[in-house]
């Protein structure tokens, strides 16, 4: 059995409905805070069980009988939370329960030395898996495309796309990232360890940005630089709390230092076609975000 964690937010669902058609609904189970919300897949034959990374004791449930665990990353710092204790809690979980592996959706920029926080919490949870006795892979996901409009701020009203200093990024959306893992999970062995990038084709920056959405729009959209501190000023003004300023800092540090830029073919390999283009993503979801 396959049991996927996470499965009533976006990665998680879209992982759980792609792999079922790679793999049987009985041999498909799922451990969600709330069983209710899941309820049209227990209706398809998945096994849906309550797990909470933070209260541990629910898990040796939600994992009995699985070979493998899909653990799908917690976003506990975005509310000042600690994501490497619920990870723990998770990997410890799984292997009293006798599973055989765990597959853990990281990030492309994975490092203990990145000034994207998220990304040294997905190298440390790397080495729990790596010290954990189980077989484990780390999907090293391309930087998730459905948060770009709020990166992109209210330039769709100003025509002005206002950020500091950036870089190139390899946006990817949750529908190929999920594809992707749903390939992994059901044919295991592919990877041993971290995979290469799963990303989209291309990596662009937000000038780059700026333009194609001028293109969208059909109207001008032109990208400036402020400093970092006119970030931080910003964010503060919007309410956001201390926990989530350097998050969004980070983002753009990191960037420019090169570490969301390796595009790779591996994620479209996997697919058996190609990813979606950054235009095709923007004109989708163009005028979703909230304004920084």
């Amino acid at each position: 059995m396959i049991v996927v964690t996470g499965a009533t937010g976006q990665l998680g669902r879209l992982i759980v409905e792609q792999l079922l058609t790679r793999v049987s609904p009985n041999q498909t189970g799922v451990s969600v805070r709330n069983p209710e919300k899941a309820g049209d897949l227990a209706a398809l034959g998945v096994r849906v069980r309550p797990g909470d990374f933070a209260q541990p004791d629910t898990l040796a449930r939600a994992f009995e009988g699985a070979e493998q665990v899909l653990l799908v990353s917690s976003n506990a710092r975005t509310y000042g939370g600690d994501p490497l204790v619920q990870h723990r809690n998770a990997i410890e979980a799984a292997r009293a329960a006798g599973v055989t592996r765990i597959v853990y959706t990281s990030q492309m920029a994975a490092g203990a030395a990145s000034a994207f926080p998220p990304a040294r919490d997905h190298a440390a949870t790397e080495e729990m898996l790596k010290h954990s006795g189980l077989l484990w892979t780390a999907l090293r996901n391309g930087f998730y495309a459905e948060s770009l409009p709020m990166f992109m701020g209210n330039a769709l009203e100003t025509g002005r796309l206002d950020t500091p200093q950036d870089g190139p990024v390899a946006w990817t959306t949750h529908h190929d990232l999920a594809g992707g893992a749903a390939a992994i999970l059901a044919q295991p062995g592919q990877y041993e360890g971290p995979t290469p990038p799963l990303t989209a084709a291309q990596a662009v920056d937000f000038t780059e940005l700026a333009s194609i959405a001028s293109d969208v729009l059909g109207r001008p959209v032109q990208h400036t630089v402020f400093p970092d501190e006119e970030l931080s000023r910003r964010l503060e003004a919007r309410g956001l709390s201390a926990a989530a300023a350097p998050l969004i800092l980070g983002m753009y540090q990191a960037g420019r230092a090169g570490e969301f830029a390796g595009a790779n073919p591996a994620l479209e390999q996997l697919l058996g076609r190609p990813t979606t283009d950054i235009r095709t993503f923007l004109q989708d979801h163009l005028g979703q975000g909230p304004p920084l």
